[in-house]
């Protein structure tokens, strides 16, 4: 497992990106403007980059890497932050974004859940 985070709180908008396919994830400690909009979680140190071909759990759903910017390991490492897009493409989009394959279903997303990358 290179990182494994558990869910505290959510954003008043989360809703409405997930409906846009994407999940912006940050530190439980995220400045308010940020938070409003973020999957809130624990802390947690990364053993290993995010990479094309790793899967990422979310709850109880997998879903597979298939493209990673060039700032989204950085930013999860240091701030617990990246976007993960649902796309069915392997195309590098912004520098935090983590693309995932295929449409999501994550929209029973809850407090408690766990997030974790393999």
């Amino acid at each position: 497992m290179k990182y494994s985070v558990t869910v505290v709180g959510m954003g008043e908008m989360v809703k409405d990106l997930i409906e846009e396919n994407m999940l912006i994830l940050f530190n439980e400690n995220a400045p308010d403007e940020l938070a409003e909009i973020s999957v809130l979680h624990t802390i947690d140190k990364m053993k290993a980059d995010v990479e094309i071909g790793d899967t990422i759990v979310i709850g109880n759903k997998k879903f597979t890497v298939t493209a990673v910017g060039d700032e989204a390991n950085g930013t999860l490492k240091e701030l617990g932050h990246c976007t993960f897009k649902f796309k069915n493409f392997n195309e590098k989009e912004l520098p935090g974004v983590i693309i995932l394959e295929g449409k999501h279903n994550i929209e029973d997303i809850k407090i408690g859940d766990i997030i974790s990358i393999y």
